[in-house]
């Protein structure tokens, strides 16, 4: 269950274009720059009275002029630098211009250098941009950044690409950005989040009778309400098998920890029982763990009634990796794969058959590196367009896909897409990823849908970060394994219908 959409560029101008279909057109510049300049009356503290506007050459510039206005008008002392062509303005740019200069305005074009500003506006580029800022706006860009003030930037901060959240050279470093219409993808994933600061939303009243319809293909948000959604609530009658044997293949020589982890977050996460199948010299027991049941890989494919396999953490590339992973695709259970199964999956056109055909859901995990590998492209494609990188691998390979990183994207085959909230820097640590594979091989376990797997799973592996900082343990150090029994604590919280913040 998600709630709050997210859009594309080609959503938002949907948006806009049935606004100005109504009788009369919704005066949505003049409505975006007052809702901006209320947004600075409301942060700006008796101390702060010289705001500098930066108003580009397009229409956001006429959403700082407008803006300027109104705090002019409210005893604000405001410079605009303007970096356009007056006479070049859109219309509304151009009215919005024309009545800052009648209201006494002036407008300069180059920052001035011996003035103190104490709050700044970034009006340069919103939506529209679509390549990397010129000299001399990376100069401005650079001016506002080094300056102490805080920026608050209208749409999106100038220069992030608002479907990516891609740096387009260089960008505004804002501490709050007003977003109008509908929430941005691009604030919400890549280098977006850095960027933007706190997010305000001001839809503009497009919609305030909730009659208009939601342009097709949007996205959505992933919040804690996917949590409570998830699994149905264990009855007092209760036994492990209920809850599904959970398989783990992985753990080649070196790398049997990621096993071992993949392991026991999917034992904490409500799995009935965890079997892991090592691909090295594992251990018979785990001494930390040992409710663990480690198996030879053999008995494990030949096992009936999984609930769930993971495949993947610590399998590694040898050949006997491959004909494990492909013996697996045929098993009749639901499927996680994982590391290196992803990048033997890219490279074998008969693994992609596998994956395609399978009767039971599968879903894949990859990094932004795996992705361009499953691709056939290079990363910075992948991250360039994540939504539509996700979009494209779950279609190719008919799984529920999450490409991994800040604001994971979620996608699934038949179009829907979502970006996860949760999370922060701590997760950029060895074992993460295995964690997450264990976390969604229980819930698929216990009989959660696909869909809500991923999304629920993404979620909580992030929150449980979140919660784990909150209480003073990282970003700083955090260790996979810290993160198990943190998501474990916050699935519990949010599970009982508690759909409060983890702070």
């Amino acid at each position: 269950m998600q709630t709050t959409p997210v859009f594309l560029t080609e959503h938002i101008r949907a948006l806009e274009r049935a606004a100005f279909a109504q009788d009369p057109p919704l005066p949505l510049m003049e409505r975006a720059g007052r809702a901006t300049a209320e947004l600075v009356r409301r942060l700006a503290d008796e101390r702060i009275r010289r705001i500098l506007v930066l108003a580009g050459p397009g229409n956001n510039g006429g959403d700082a002029f407008v803006a300027a206005r109104h705090l002019k008008q409210w005893w604000f002392d405001v410079c605009v630098v303007f970096t356009g062509d007056a006479g070049k303005l859109k219309a509304d740019a151009r009215a919005a211009f024309d009545d800052w200069s009648a209201a006494g305005g002036s407008v300069l074009t180059e920052i001035p250098g011996d003035y103190d500003w104490q709050l700044a506006i970034d009006g340069l580029f919103g939506i529209g941009l679509q390549r990397a800022l010129d000299e001399r706006h990376s100069e401005l860009v650079s001016q506002l950044n080094d300056s102490r003030c805080d920026v608050i930037a209208i749409d999106v901060p100038s220069g992030i690409d608002a479907d990516s959240g891609q740096v387009m050279g260089t960008a505004v470093q804002a501490r709050h950005t007003i977003t109008f219409l509908g929430l941005k993808a691009g604030l919400h994933t890549l280098d977006g989040p850095d960027h933007a600061g706190e997010i305000h939303f001001a839809g503009l009243g497009i919609n305030e009778a909730g009659e208009m319809t939601l342009p097709d293909g949007h996205g959505y948000l992933i919040g804690n309400e996917i949590i409570a959604s998830t699994l149905a609530p264990r009855p007092l009658n209760s036994h492990k098998g209920r809850f599904g044997d959970v398989a783990i293949i992985g753990g080649t020589n070196g790398m049997v920890g990621a096993a071992l982890l993949a392991g026991r977050a999917a034992l904490k996460l409500g799995a009935g029982r965890v079997l892991i199948g090592m691909l090295g010299d594992g251990p018979a027991v785990d001494l930390v763990q040992p409710d663990l049941m480690i198996r030879n890989v053999e008995e494990l494919l030949e096992r009936e009634n999984i609930g769930a396999m993971v495949v993947g953490p610590g399998l590694g590339q040898s050949d006997v990796a491959s004909h494990v992973l492909s013996r697996a695709m045929k098993i009749d259970a639901p499927l996680v794969l994982d590391a290196d199964a992803l990048n033997l999956l890219a490279l074998s056109d008969s693994l992609k058959e596998f994956i395609r055909d399978r009767d039971q859901e599968t879903l894949l995990t990859p990094h932004p590196a795996e992705a361009a590998r499953l691709l056939s492209v290079q990363t910075d494609w992948v991250q360039g367009d994540r939504v539509g990188a996700a979009q494209q691998i779950a279609s190719e390979f008919e799984a529920g896909v999450v490409l991994k990183g800040c604001g994971s994207v979620c996608a699934f085959p038949e179009g829907i897409w979502c970006i996860n909230t949760s999370g922060n820097p701590g997760l950029a640590s060895a074992g993460m990823g295995d964690v997450l594979a264990g976390i969604l091989g229980a819930l698929l376990g216990q009989r959660a849908s696909a869909h809500n797997a991923l999304l629920a799973g993404v979620h909580v592996h992030g929150l449980a970060a979140d919660d784990l900082v909150a209480h003073g343990t990282g970003p700083l150090g955090l260790t996979a394994s810290e993160i198990i029994d943190a998501a474990r604590r916050v699935w519990n919280r949010l599970a009982s219908h508690d759909l409060r913040s983890v702070d």
